[in-house]
């Protein structure tokens, strides 16, 4: 316990969330605030809503629930991500189980979703067909089984760590149009091929030199999901021949990527016959995927 928790004794949750900000500033994670306030809801069972209104009503907090909050605030201060402290990320209308082994899923992919699921809304079939390879926690495979529920969805990953963790999602949102399937991506369903109207990835593409700043991104995601090669774009080069042969003739790619690849991803797909390359920018105004339909 920190000399501060040691010192101050916050008994209610006013104090508590005072102590967790107090704690996490000083610690240089970028939202304070809105951490203390979930690692509370957390320990309480409560919503972030909730806490906040105890806050103010000055409620007290039982012994217990007062030591597993400051020993939450102290790994968080430890830049232990949240989502792995609390077991769950959000990601759209989901709460996903995450933790160590398997890439967290952040808010600038749910852009990326919302790409794929207008592409799958837009087939007109009364059954379209979607993989997303290299699903990991399964994030993206589930918010198109559960958005588009007429679809049949594949999910592919190799990784028997984040495999555990995806098929535990599957299992707890019970999407019975997701196929989960473990085969690296390169292999990938071969039955399916010629057929599929949509690929989607969030592929590792951090070029292996570009060390991530953030400690809970350097320490804590799988290297496997986050480095690309020399130049962040190996897996992505596998997955446009792998997609390619996947989707039929006009079928749709949906590819997250860093802010600064779209270029050479358009380059690296226009070359390997794609058509239609657009790269599309989040809601930060920053590139974040790209789109290319397969030839005809």
């Amino acid at each position: 316990m920190s000399s501060a928790a040691a010192g101050a004794h916050p008994r209610t949750v006013a104090e508590l969330r005072a102590h967790g900000i107090r704690v996490l500033t000083d610690a240089r994670v970028q939202t304070p605030e809105v951490d203390a306030e979930l690692l509370l809801a957390h320990v309480l069972g409560l919503t972030r809503g909730q806490v906040q209104a105890k806050a103010v009503t000055g409620s007290g907090v039982s012994p217990d629930d007062r030591v597993a909050f400051v020993e939450a605030v102290e790994r968080r201060a430890a830049r232990e991500p949240l989502q792995h402290i609390t077991g769950v990320a959000p990601f759209r209308s989901l709460e996903l189980a995450v933790g160590p082994g398997v890439f967290v899923p952040r808010p600038e992919t749910e852009f990326v979703a919302q790409l794929a699921i207008d592409a799958l809304l837009a087939v007109p079939t009364s059954r379209p067909t979607a993989v997303d390879l290299g699903t990991g926690s399964g994030a993206i495979a589930l918010a198109l089984a559960t958005e588009v529920p007429h679809a049949a969805v594949w999910a592919v990953e190799n990784s028997p760590r984040a495999y555990i963790w995806a098929r535990e999602n599957v299992r707890t949102v019970g999407a019975t149009n997701l196929e989960l399937v473990f085969v690296d991506l390169a292999d990938a369903l071969p039955e399916l091929d010629g057929t599929l109207d949509l690929v989607v990835s969030n592929p590792p593409y951090i070029p292996d030199d570009a060390i991530p700043r953030d400690p809970e991104v350097r320490l804590h995601d799988p290297a496997a999901a986050l480095y690309g090669g020399p130049d962040g774009l190996d897996v992505v080069r596998v997955l446009s021949k792998r997609a390619l042969a996947l989707l039929h003739p006009g079928g749709t790619l949906v590819l997250e990527h860093g802010e600064r690849q779209g270029a050479d991803i358009r380059a690296l797909l226009d070359a390997d016959g794609w058509r239609a390359t657009a790269t599309h920018r989040d809601l930060l105004g920053r590139d974040r995927a790209t789109v290319a339909l397969a030839p005809r």
